[in-house]
């Protein structure tokens, strides 16, 4: 979609079209029967395409690629390969276990929003299901180009996909993962139209505007979530009634995070569509939240949609906090750098986390981002969770702008605070990087705890303020290196306590995520090697593995035994993985794609013309106009 936003092209009012409904072409006229050959020919063609489930055992068994990552499994217990890495060749071993993934969940799940992929099982969340693992796999397979999966997933999408189940739904959730997904589909089969190409996604065609009134239908329904006295959304809507609904718990308080981790989906729909109210919706949401003058850029973890005020103190960058910050920089980043407000507010909580948050570890100075239960001025908890993982890479993000660092070391307003930001990430980065190495599977517990001195030793005491340095230099590590021993006595491995009931794995993808950008910030090829390693960590511990009956040699039955999915754990602390019998979604729309992407030209799909949702769904930068603008007036300091 090369130019696609080039000189503010003026972009299709598709709510001028008939109602959601598609455009349609008349019927195709056959010349002559098709004969019973030619109807049973079409009938084999729609049953290995278009049937509910197709079979996960295709083709040869030499050729199955359950079969041939379970062999290169067993194979990692050989120790390292020797030789350069072939980046290549690892980028398809992550392809291959999206396969896998995604024929397993065809085989035994198709349509439904869970999978359990240990037992065969399967579920809606909702009465006819939302397309939950379908949409928000989509654009992976399109990254992949995984023609026959896209399509497959296109035919279930313009059949039986649906937004009008009379049910409650997260309004988040729905937002970034359905939403975001449907968006992003839209944009790369247009971007990248030689990858999982398909004829309906073509200009003209009867089916090309499918995703994006498939998005649009959606949107309509989750606006009545943004119904409230203050406008912040409630925390799930009916999309039947498009009715917001309170939260059940927390005194009806919406998460913050939540509710401030939509505006890169309904932007982007507003250009997309040129309604302004996708956009005036979100941006006032922004504007209820900085009328409450956070303390140094840093939000409570929950917000009243009916006063528009933050409720209770609790202050953390994990669960219900996390996205805030995220979303923060990359809609400065979105829109081209044309919403300044937005990069200010990102710069405001970065010197807040400076200040209260970040710690050094007793025994090896291992950077933490800690949390404040009881606000600012209680005491700092040092517990990460895995979500909080996601920071080191957005950090690298909002000082580059997604350049290469070397790049935008050389630009004139490249200073000691962005340069401090650099070495904030890269400790970060080393410190989650640290959870995954302390655990015999070499994958990471759900929550994370640390060692600290009493009291914490805060990094805004270790480091004198960037601000008051106009010479910018390059900042050298306090950590310890995290090196291994057989007895395991490492001075890092001391500052680490998971808790017992912290030691599940959901297959997240924070820290591959962070990876993958400080791999494309820096060029670092460290961050792939530990990339490559979490990656083989998953395949070997996570995997669902079947035996089948096989004709080993003619005459000759035997067993074979194959990887059929993926499952997340009860516990990553034990070896052989005590399994959870659950795949997440986000294991194929997140996490195998941050892999993929990790081992792929730094050029595709690049830092520097997309910004990720928060469900890994890249969207384009854009630069607003005309209605599309920056509303966001900050109210003066007092």
């Amino acid at each position: 979609m090369g130019g696609f936003f080039d000189n503010d092209r003026t972009l299709p009012m598709y709510k001028d079209k008939p109602y959601f409904t598609p455009r349609r072409t008349a019927p195709r006229r056959w010349g002559k029967p098709l004969g019973i050959l030619g109807v049973f020919t079409l009938f084999l063609l729609w049953y290995f395409y278009y049937s509910p489930g197709l079979p996960a055992w295709k083709g040869a068994e030499s050729s199955d690629k359950g079969v041939e990552l379970w062999k290169w499994a067993q194979s990692l217990q050989n120790g390292p390969t020797k030789g350069p890495a072939d980046w290549a060749a690892r980028r398809e071993k992550v392809r291959d276990a999206f396969i896998v993934s995604w024929e397993g969940y065809e085989k035994d799940a198709w349509g439904y929003d869970e999978y359990h992929p240990v037992s065969g099982g399967n579920r809606n969340m909702v009465k006819g299901g939302l397309g939950w693992i379908i949409v928000d796999s989509l654009d992976t397979m399109i990254i992949m180009n995984l023609t026959s999966q896209v399509r497959h997933a296109r035919q279930w999408i313009k059949t039986s996909l649906q937004y009008n189940q009379d049910h409650d739904v997260s309004t988040f959730e729905t937002t970034i993962r359905m939403l975001g997904g449907l968006l992003s589909a839209n944009y790369l089969s247009a971007k990248y139209p030689a990858l999982a190409p398909l004829t309906d996604d073509d200009v003209g065609a009867a089916g090309e505007d499918l995703y994006i009134e498939k998005a649009t239908d959606l949107a309509e329904r989750l606006l009545g979530a943004f119904e409230s006295p203050s406008g912040i959304p409630y925390a799930s809507v009916n999309l039947n009634k498009s009715e917001g609904l309170q939260s059940h718990n927390d005194g009806g308080a919406s998460s913050t995070a939540e509710a401030t981790s939509i505006q890169l989906e309904f932007k982007y729909l507003a250009k997309l569509t040129g309604e302004a109210e996708y956009w005036k919706v979100v941006e006032n949401v922004m504007q209820v939240v900085d009328d409450q003058k956070p303390r140094d850029g840093l939000v409570p973890i929950y917000i009243n949609p009916k006063e528009g005020a933050f409720q209770g103190e609790n202050i953390r960058l994990g669960s219900r906090g996390d996205s805030y910050y995220e979303y923060l920089i990359k809609q400065y980043l979105q829109t081209s750098e044309q919403e300044p407000i937005y990069k200010k507010m990102w710069d405001e909580s970065m010197q807040g986390i400076r200040k209260h948050l970040l710690a050094f570890s007793k025994h090896a100075q291992l950077l933490v981002l800690g949390e404040r239960p009881s606000g600012l001025d209680g005491k700092l908890s040092p517990k990460m969770d895995h979500l909080v993982c996601f920071m080191p890479g957005t950090i690298a993000l909002g000082a580059t702008g997604g350049k290469p660092l070397a790049e935008a070391r050389k630009s004139p307003d490249w200073t000691q605070q962005r340069e401090e930001e650099i070495l904030i990430s890269k400790e970060l980065m080393k410190t989650c990087w640290a959870t995954y190495r302390t655990n015999p599977t070499g994958l990471a517990g759900e929550i994370s705890h640390f060692i600290l001195d009493e009291p914490p030793v805060m990094m805004a005491n270790k480091y004198p303020d960037p601000s008051l340095s106009s010479t910018p230099k390059e900042l050298q590590s306090l950590s310890l290196p995290l090196t291994t021993k057989d007895d395991g006595t490492e001075p890092w491995r001391k500052d680490i306590e998971i808790h017992q009931m912290d030691r599940h794995n959901l297959q997240r993808p924070e820290t591959i995520e962070s990876i993958f950008y400080m791999y494309r910030i820096t060029g670092d090829e460290m961050y792939r090697e530990w990339g490559w390693e979490m990656f083989k960590s998953f395949v070997q511990h996570t995997a669902v593995v079947e035996e089948k009956q096989s004709n080993v040699s003619p005459g000759n039955v035997g067993a074979i035994s194959r990887i059929k999915g993926f499952t997340s754990l009860d516990d990553a602390l034990t070896v052989p993985a005590k399994k959870r019998d659950n795949m997440e979604s986000f294991w194929m729309a997140e996490t195998l794609k941050y892999f993929y992407l990790l081992f792929s030209d730094r050029d595709f799909v690049s830092l520097e013309d997309h910004v990720f949702n928060t469900e890994a769904h890249p969207l384009p930068r854009f630069k607003p106009s005309g209605d599309l603008k920056t509303g966001l007036q900050r109210k003066p300091t007092l």
